[in-house]
Parts: C-alpha cells; sequence; structure tokens
C-alpha cells in the first residue's frame, strides 16, 4: 500500500474536512446524528478520525451541510479508502491506539528515547528481549505478532522513498544490556548501520549534559507530507499512548526536539561512540565498578 494512502491516515483526514464543513454549515453534532439516525458519539468519533464512516454516511452529512458535488465525490471517496485494511489489520490484537498506521503515511519522523532502541531501528533479537520483558502477560504468539510487526515497519526506512528519521538516543538507552551481551552488541552494530543510511541522522545525548530539555520523557513528532494532514506528538506509555494534535503542543515538542538536537553529540561524534562501545560496553564497565565496592 502506498504510504500516502494509510487508511489511519485517511480517516485522519476524513474527519478532519467533516468537522470542518459542519462547522461551517452552522449545524451541531445532535443535529447530524439526528437526521442520520445513530448516536452523537458516532458522529463524534469519525470526526476525531477514531471510526471510519461508510460512503453512504458520509454522503448523507454532506447533504445536510449543503456541500456541492466535487468536494462530496472527493470525501465520498476517501471514506472508501480509510475503510481499506493496512498491512497491520491481521495484527490489531496486539497493536494499541493508530500510531503504526500514521507512521506509515508519515514523510518523517523526529523521537527521543530515554529507556529503549525505537522499534524501527530495532534489531529482532533486541525486540525478542524488550517485548518478553515489558510484556509480562503476552502469550508466545503474541509477543512473535509484535514482532513480526517491527521488524516489518522497518521497510519505511528503506522503500522507494523512504521516510526521514531523525533520532536522538539518551546514553542510557546504550548502557542497557537488553537481551544480554552479545544481543546488545549486535544491536550496536545494527544502529550503525542504519545511521549510515541518508535518510536517517542519529545523535546521542551523553549524560554529561547534565539536565536538559527532554527530561520529561520520550516522544516522537510525525510530519506529514499534504498540508492537510497535520503533523501529531505522541506520547507512549503502557497502556499505548497519547496522540497531541494542538498547535501549541507542537510547537513545545518542535522546541523540545531542537533543544536535545543542539545539546547531543552531532551524527558522527554518536556513531564514533557507539563503535567504541562496540568493543568496550558500558555494561561491562560497570560492572567492574559495582564489584570493586
Amino acid at each position: 500500500m502506498n504510504q500516502q494512502r494509510s487508511p489511519t491516515i485517511r480517516r485522519r483526514r476524513l474527519g478532519a474536512e467533516m468537522r470542518r464543513h459542519r462547522e461551517a454549515a452552522g449545524v451541531t453534532i445532535d443535529t447530524v446524528a439526528a437526521r442520520i439516525g445513530c448516536s452523537m458519539s458516532k458522529v463524534s468519533r469519525i470526526e476525531t478520525g477514531h471510526t471510519s464512516a461508510t460512503p453512504a454516511d458520509v454522503q448523507n452529512i454532506l447533504d445536510i451541510y449543503g456541500v456541492d458535488d466535487a468536494i462530496k465525490m472527493e470525501l465520498v471517496q476517501i471514506a472508501r479508502e480509510a475503510r481499506q485494511k493496512g498491512w497491520w489489520h491481521p495484527f490489531s490484537t496486539v497493536l494499541t491506539g493508530a500510531y503504526v498506521g500514521l507512521e506509515a503515511a508519515a514523510r518523517a519522523v523526529r523521537t527521543y528515547e530515554q529507556q529503549v532502541i525505537p522499534g524501527l531501528l530495532q534489531s529482532e533479537e533486541y525486540a525478542i528481549a524488550m517485548i518478553r520483558a515489558a510484556r509480562l502477560g503476552d502469550r508466545i504468539e503474541e509477543i512473535e505478532q509484535r514482532v513480526h510487526v517491527r521488524m516489518a515497519r522497518q521497510s519505511l526506512l528503506t522503500s522507494d522513498d523512504p521516510i526521514d528519521l531523525r533520532v536522538v538516543l539518551d546514553e542510557a538507552v546504550l548502557s542497557r544490556p537488553v537481551g544480554g551481551d552479545e544481543v546488545m552488541r549486535d544491536q550496536l552494530r545494527r544502529l550503525i548501520e542504519a545511521a549510515r543510511l541518508p535518510n536517517v541522522t542519529l545523535q546521542i545525548l551523553p549524560f554529561d549534559v547534565g539536565a536538559h530539555a527532554g527530561m520529561d520523557g520520550t516522544f516522537a513528532i510525525l510530519e506529514f507530507e499534504e498540508e492537510r494532514d497535520a503533523d501529531v506528538v505522541f506520547t507512549e506509555n503502557a497502556t499505548g499512548g497519547l496522540f497531541l494534535e494542538k498547535f501549541e503542543e507542537l510547537e513545545k515538542y518542535n522546541a523540545i526536539f531542537e533543544a536535545i538536537q543542539a545539546t547531543a553529540l552531532d551524527p558522527d561524534a554518536s556513531t564514533q561512540m557507539m563503535e567504541l562501545l562496540v568493543e568496550e560496553p558500558l555494561w561491562k564497565l560497570k560492572r567492574r565498578v559495582s564489584e570493586s565496592t
């Protein structure tokens, strides 16, 4: 599926357009719900992009707003595309939220991580070890599905039209041997390879910078090609995550990321640091320190 045809981003765009036309027509949500015979919550969920609308529903709703036929045809077509299934649909039972679908449509992702390697850069062995440790209630089949999705997502970096990925990793991410010594060394090599891709910028935020702008937590900023698709910030947690779309929220996180980037090592120095860590891992040094106390 073409990245820009991700059903998630189409559903989000459709919702924004439906809300805009409703407000322009001066019609309330309860009026729409009464006219088409559905609940107010359904109309609200269509407008927020949390649920898909049938082409018939879209046409009936737009008739209420008095929208002209050309716009109506465009939005009905978007509704058809929004109801298609993304490649990740068979794994929806292990996915929470809309992140994978939005990522599939993004032209660029900027992310700051404090604890783990971002999914787009994880080796398979690292992903298995991390998911096993973090998802205590998952069955083997669920872990396998999560890993499969994570590996499939990485094609975004090497497709004919790859996304632009900019990552800042806290040094703590490189200090924890997820999966053990050999798995983590392989993961570091994977990061070094990824950093050489022309569409990937990888920086390390070292311990010695002390306090910094990103200490409130990790986040990802997803940017989209078309102006109608507003950028979004995703902050992850154990139950899924939170999407932030307000202008002031985007401005805040853009400023935070720029500050973190400016504080971090430049890409060349970051790669050199990772190459050194493959040979002399931080976790081995820390073990020697703890054994001496």
